[in-house]
């Protein structure tokens, strides 16, 4: 007898809402993603109990006719591709025709639709239609889904708490209005308003409404492109970081995507202006030809492969550190006032936000790129012939804890911390001689003797050519070691062995794709820590005025290779505010 069977049709649909309906805000995303592709403007989302009770979506969009009201619960059924070929040039959100058949298989849902006439009422329980009428003349779409996982108490009992459920659909719905700024966004929870937008169609409002005033103040405008990728958005100075990559934001052609890569190079521009455990904020708004992406990677339709992905990090990596580049990037103290005693013209230091300003990206207008600078007072202090000098002229006055550097000038004060400082100063000093290839080397009175075990003695010996390009010379010595007759002068000689061999391990563990580039980035960072002043250390007037001097000179004088400032600036109007002699 046969054994294999044809699946029920609920049943097929059960099985796939384990991919696509894993928690509530993974209804709230198919739901919504289908009322953008319908042309709306206006979209509206109603949550009972974090939406385990119901979800309610509201639209004024295209709507639907009583046959296709009915038919869009069907699996596999959909207006977005129609033959094979169109899969790839997608250009909807939606495509599989899955979400609302799995949604409709463990819950119990009531639409209501209208393309402007007479509307249609279908409702469906675990997956069967129970009733279809006239409805109202209303355009647009309204969908209810009760009792999500009513049919499945095991998907319902691993649900997260209510609050756990209700964060992961805010998150969504941010993300959702940071793609679709044109569109107004509003989300309820328990009839409370927790999160809107005004569809204004401008980006940096849309990021203050996510995000708030203070992070949309320190966002900067990007655009760039090359023969196959436009990309536009905005980027947060290095001040303002996050613990997770949730806040690196991807948009191709309108849909959220994950692309691991991607956000690496996005984190890769930043590169020794923070530290490597934080990320950024990011909005990044990509456009490329729907025939290079294929999307049809998971039911979620987050993943993405991107046909010239090495070509897409380059551009998105340059763009990102050369805009970094034009910024100075020494952290603003700002010190609120307590109490405002009238009405001033503000300040030249005041920071603003201008909403009115239209991004260059906008057909209508092209305005000149809408950012909120920091630190304006600084950087018109002086004016220079020489675009090199970022850091104005510092005098310093003393030192705390054997670790900060006062230091001021007319503008205000200027904390240094000596060790972050000297890292960059010795930083740039290697890389550059790294990059330049001159092999300036110092022959060792006593050459040193390294042992290492089989497998890591044979993937250095591959390396010998690096090594030497270094500067080092090393022969091979007896069985498994190496020695060294001579090393690169800009080697520190404190812990000498120790300092070459964990040049050495650095070799032994480079990646597959190993990048010379990256390489001698992460080596000169290394170095210079070695080479620093440390923490705890005290030091004359003299060498404080000589360490500024150096900071100076430097490409990026802000911050160590590691990401950390080396100077926090306090205008000379923040020190009479906090002394209260500002007249408060």
């Amino acid at each position: 007898m046969s054994v294999i069977k044809i699946l029920d049709e609920i049943l097929a649909n059960k099985i796939a809402a384990g991919e696509v309906v894993e928690r509530c805000s993974s209804v709230v995303k198919e739901l919504v993603e289908n009322s953008i592709d319908a042309g709306s403007t206006e979209i509206k989302v109603e949550l009972l109990e974090s939406g385990v009770k119901e979800i309610k979506v509201i639209d004024n969009g295209k709507g639907m006719d009583e046959v296709d009201a009915v038919a869009c619960f069907s699996r596999h059924a959909t207006s977005k591709i129609y033959r094979e070929s169109d899969l790839y040039r997608i250009g909807t959100l939606g495509f599989r025709g899955e979400a609302l058949a799995s949604i409709a298989s463990v819950a119990k849902v009531t639409l209501i639709t209208s393309t402007g006439g007479i509307g249609t009422l279908v409702e469906i329980h675990g997956g069967k239609i129970i009733n279809v009428a006239k409805g109202d003349s209303r355009k647009g779409t309204i969908i209810s889904v009760d009792e999500l996982f009513y049919n499945t108490p095991a998907r319902l009992k691993h649900l997260k708490s209510l609050y756990a459920e209700l964060s992961n659909i805010i998150d969504y719905m941010n993300k959702l209005a940071l793609s679709h700024p044109n569109i107004r966004f509003s989300l309820y929870n328990d009839n409370k308003l927790i999160f809107g937008t005004d569809g204004s169609n401008n980006l940096l409002k849309t990021i203050k409404d996510v995000y708030g005033i203070e992070i949309a103040k320190k966002m900067v405008e990007i655009n760039a492109s090359n023969d196959d990728y436009e990309i536009s958005g905005f980027i947060s100075l290095p001040e303002v970081n996050k613990s997770s990559r949730n806040s690196i934001v991807t948009i191709v052609n309108g849909r959220i995507v994950k692309n691991v890569e991607l956000n690496r190079w996005i984190n890769e521009g930043y590169h020794s202006l923070k530290p490597d455990n934080r990320y950024p904020v990011v909005v990044l708004n990509i456009k490329v030809d729907t025939s290079i992406v294929d999307v049809n990677i998971h039911p979620t339709k987050m993943d993405i492969k991107f046909g010239k992905q090495e070509e897409l990090n380059e551009l998105v990596y340059e763009t990102i550190k050369n805009k970094l580049k034009e910024k100075t990037l020494i952290p603003h103290i700002d010190i609120k006032k307590e109490v405002i005693k009238s009405e001033e013209v503000p300040k030249y230091e005041t920071l603003t936000l201008d909403f009115n300003t239209i991004s260059e990206s906008s057909n209508e207008y092209n305005k000149e790129e809408t950012i909120i600078p920091i630190n304006d007072d600084l950087i018109n202090l002086e004016v220079h012939e020489d675009v090199k000098e970022r850091l104005p002229i510092l005098y310093p006055v003393g030192l705390v804890h054997g670790t900060y550097i006062i230091a001021q000038n007319d503008s205000g004060m200027y904390l240094i911390d000596q060790h972050a400082a000297k890292e960059r100063i010795n930083y740039e000093m290697v890389k550059k001689k790294l990059f330049d290839g001159k092999k300036e080397t110092i022959p060792l009175l006593l050459p040193v003797t390294i042992e290492y075990t089989t497998n890591e003695y044979l993937v250095l010996k591959e390396n010998f050519e690096l090594i030497e390009s270094l500067g080092f010379k090393i022969e091979e010595f007896g069985i498994n070691s190496v020695i060294v007759k001579e090393h690169p002068i800009w080697l520190p000689t404190y812990n000498f062995q120790e300092n070459i061999q964990k040049i050495f391990e650095m070799i032994l563990e480079k990646e597959k794709n190993f990048n010379i580039k990256r390489f001698y980035d992460n080596l000169s960072a290394t170095v210079a820590c070695k080479m620093s002043i440390k923490a705890n250390t005290n030091i004359t007037l003299e060498e404080m005025e000589r360490l500024i001097n150096d900071l100076r000179e430097c490409d990026n004088p802000f911050n160590c290779p590691h990401g950390r400032p080396t100077v926090i600036y306090y205008s000379k109007s923040d020190l009479e505010k906090m002394f209260k002699r500002s007249g408060f």
